[in-house]
């Protein structure tokens, strides 16, 4: 038995979707800055820069894009710890959503039965009735 949409809007704990949507909010902007920050550099840019340079200036010139690798690295990584924590918050929200979809499926069922079983009392009442 498909569950009408507004019964499900409805049964959405909001109060916490709402409390949480800053934290979510903030979380997405943070990882949007961080990635939007940033302009790969390429290929093309570092292969021309050690083409004609000395032996000694190409060991500094590759020590300083090391540097700048391991930097990307860290970045990176923040990046990623940074989209593990929304994911995460993201996560927990769609955890207690479901409890409460759930909860709500089960107090239908029952509600349905219920329904169903004042139905069949009523009828057999009036049935009773109009036989006497």
């Amino acid at each position: 038995m498909p569950i009408p949409w507004i019964a499900v809007l409805q049964s959405v704990p909001w109060k916490d979707v709402i409390k949480n949507a800053p934290k979510v909010a903030d979380g997405a902007k943070k990882l949007w800055n961080t990635i939007g920050k940033k302009s790969p550099v390429t290929e093309t840019e570092a292969a021309n820069d050690h083409a004609t340079m000395s032996p000694e200036a190409n060991i500094s010139a590759l020590q300083t894009q090391l540097a700048a690798v391991e930097a990307s690295v860290a970045d990176l990584h923040e990046q990623m710890f940074a989209s593990s924590e929304l994911i995460k918050s993201l996560a927990d929200q769609n955890t207690q959503l479901i409890k409460h979809v759930e909860m709500n499926r089960v107090r239908m069922f029952w509600l349905i039965a219920l329904t169903v079983i004042f139905g069949i009392a009523a009828l057999t009442s009036l049935v009773m009735t109009l036989i006497r």
